[in-house]
């Protein structure tokens, strides 16, 4: 018996909710953070999900790049944030919204 496509449409939209809020009402970077990967993790549930329903690969092959560019913003995010929080003694976004020398 197979899931039906829509039942993991409904799941993208609220992993991709739920990110999006987390992206608006938080903070704290790190958490801001991990909302956008929530995020982009639910546009790839979506994307694998389509590429099931159509019977191609075409969502799985975006899905893999999408996997890459993620990567390298996690590597990229976390290092400034390491380097924020050694100069600030914090990484409240609040706090670092103005990146003066």
């Amino acid at each position: 018996m197979l899931v039906p496509t829509s039942y993991f449409v409904i799941l993208s939209a609220v992993l991709f909710t739920i990110g999006a809020t987390g992206v608006l009402f938080r903070k704290n970077a790190i958490i801001l953070f991990m909302s956008v990967e929530l995020m982009l993790n639910a546009a790839n549930l979506a994307l694998v999900a389509f590429s099931r329903e159509f019977g191609t690969l075409d969502g799985q092959i975006f899905v893999f790049f999408v996997m890459t560019v993620a990567a390298a913003e996690v590597a990229i995010g976390l290092a400034l944030i390491v380097t924020i929080f050694r100069n600030r003694a914090s990484i409240d976004v609040d706090d670092i919204h103005s990146l003066k020398g």
